[in-house]
């Protein structure tokens, strides 16, 4: 757990897939989202599956206006496939809440693996994406992978690219020289990666493997810190998953790029846990359960 001392220099990161568009109850669930916002009041916010259109406003943008204090936000999404969804001003991505301004946004729509809209229509009519915010100096990054328990080898090839992406952003501000220690936050990188820890998808992104020889290495923060199963996609606790008919799962993560030897421990996991599990209005949030990870950042700026 975290000390007093850590706490005041720390940064508190919450992911929750919201479902605002292809799940129900969301006129419901809505307030649900903002009574857990409230009372866990993170740092930062990585929220997917949220939704847009001509006629509908922005749901993580609702979400923020309806919180108990100010936020920052950004989104990043693009238009479903009209046989899914028909309105073509509808955008579907993710969107990034912050307790400080945003300086800069950017959207990354995410490839697949073999396009065939044919025999997996899922995979080519959602965008799957990886959204980019910077906020108080920091890189936040929140993405949404190919869904089925069958979809291994689209997000071997989606976990890939993100990871090339972020060292693209991050340039040389991650670069270990021998006998120094590295300066500022590492990237954070959040989501619902429909993978489990076992998976090649995650035990590339935590160094454990390889993909097609490349390598690269992120914290999980609930491997770090986290207590238990740690569960997000759980048909025994949450009715929204039941119609699902898989086992329960870890699949929504905060990863923290590589944290090793930087001044301060920044990057540090001190706490993750499970969030968003229960009712507060009498109804479950999503039909995922979210992440609450606390990390060390010695340069936190004022709020």
């Amino acid at each position: 757990m975290a000390t007093a001392e850590d706490v005041t220099m720390s940064l508190r990161v919450l992911t929750l897939n919201i479902g605002s568009l292809l799940e129900p109850d969301w006129d419901r669930r809505r307030y649900e989202i903002v009574a857990w916002l409230d009372r866990l009041d993170p740092d930062v916010v990585c929220f997917q599956e949220v939704s847009e259109g001509a006629e509908r406003p922005n749901t993580a943008g609702w979400i923020a206006d309806a919180a108990a204090r100010e936020w920052h936000w950004a989104f990043g999404g693009a238009g479903l496939a009209t046989d899914l969804w028909p309105d073509t001003t509808t955008l579907f991505g993710s969107a990034v809440l912050s307790r400080w301004p945003v300086e800069a946004s950017e959207y990354h729509r995410l490839g697949t693996a073999v396009p065939d809209a044919t025999t997996d229509a899922m995979v080519d009519a959602v965008p799957w994406e990886l959204f980019h915010v910077r906020t108080a100096g920091m890189d936040l990054f929140s993405t949404h992978l190919a869904p089925a328990p069958s979809h291994g080898a689209h997000r071997r090839v989606q976990v890939t690219e993100i990871d090339r992406i972020i060292k693209a952003v991050r340039g040389d501000r991650d670069e270990q020289r021998f006998g120094d220690r590295r300066q500022g936050l590492p990237a954070i990188l959040c989501g619902d990666f429909n993978a489990e820890p076992d998976s090649d998808e995650i035990r590339y992104l935590c160094g454990l493997t390889d993909l097609d020889g490349e390598t690269t290495f992120y914290l999980d923060a609930w491997r770090t810190a986290g207590d238990g199963s740690g569960y997000t996609n759980d048909w025994q606790a949450n009715p929204y998953c039941a119609a699902l008919n898989v086992h329960r799962k870890r699949i929504d993560y905060v990863f923290v790029g590589d944290a090793f030897v930087r001044r301060g421990n920044a990057g540090r996991v001190i706490d993750a846990r499970v969030v968003a599990d229960e009712p507060i209005t009498g109804i479950v949030a999503s039909d995922h359960f979210g992440v609450l990870a606390e990390i060390v950042w010695p340069d936190r700026p004022s709020d």
